[in-house]
């Protein structure tokens, strides 16, 4: 499967939207020379800082951060405590919490507006769920915006939302190519785990294999809580 506008000619890799690839860019950016890099302090040239917007599975970030633990680097996972998607008190958000963290991963919080709820949890780091651009970068107070400058700056940010890779606002092609050159001077990269977790060419059709995936989960729930389903 190979996406419009991607390196597949010139790289041998396809550039579909899977664990298997992701596995390919994140060697690409190590072949290229990056470092890994957070919202700690300033991005420096050759750093590339992932950040991972969890907007519907935890399920999706474990399994990708496996792969990310896998290849010897690390990222950053923003959570939700406001999602109608998953719950971060429940047994299985918290054992999420703690496979992120033991895998390498810092936890940043995936904010919805105007809620902040910074706790414990989580880093001092904030980056909005589906951002309006009137508060897009504005500074947090206690915290930083992963959407503010320096970190977030058009020329050095990519973003897969929807299944397709975007540059300065248009589609783009996979940057894997870029990373494994050395093209880029740092890149933050936003990351939505679900995407590469769960199969489709398209947004919809990956959709549709999550929604599978979470019927037989949800089945294993309602066994739990001793639900009659005969």
């Amino acid at each position: 499967m190979v996406t419009p506008g991607s390196d597949h000619g010139a790289s041998g890799v396809s550039c579909d939207f899977s664990l298997e690839h992701y596995r390919e860019l994140l060697e690409a950016a190590k072949t290229g020379g990056y470092r890994f890099a957070g919202f700690d302090q300033p991005p420096e040239p050759r750093d590339l800082i992932i950040r991972h917007d969890v907007d519907l599975s935890l399920e999706a970030a474990v399994r990708m951060a496996e792969v990310e633990a896998a290849a010897g680097v690390w990222s950053t996972w923003c959570l939700m405590t406001r999602s109608v998607f998953y719950n971060l008190a429940s047994a299985e958000g918290e054992r999420a919490i703690a496979r992120l963290r033991e895998l390498g991963g810092r936890i940043a919080h995936h904010a919805v507006w105007p809620h902040i709820d910074l706790d414990d949890r989580f880093d001092p780091v904030v980056a909005w769920h589906n951002p309006d651009l009137e508060y897009l970068t504005t500074p947090v107070e206690g915290a930083t915006n992963a959407m503010s400058a320096p970190w977030y700056d058009p020329p050095h940010f990519r973003s897969d939302s929807n299944q397709h890779w975007r540059y300065r606002g248009r589609h783009d092609q996979c940057p894997h190519g870029e990373l494994a050159r050395g093209e880029l001077e740092w890149l933050h990269l936003l990351v939505h785990p679900v995407i590469w977790a769960y199969e489709g060419a398209a947004m919809g059709e990956t959709m549709e294999a999550f929604l599978t995936a979470e019927r037989t989960r949800w089945l294993e729930h309602f066994r739990a809580d001793r639900i009659d389903l005969s």
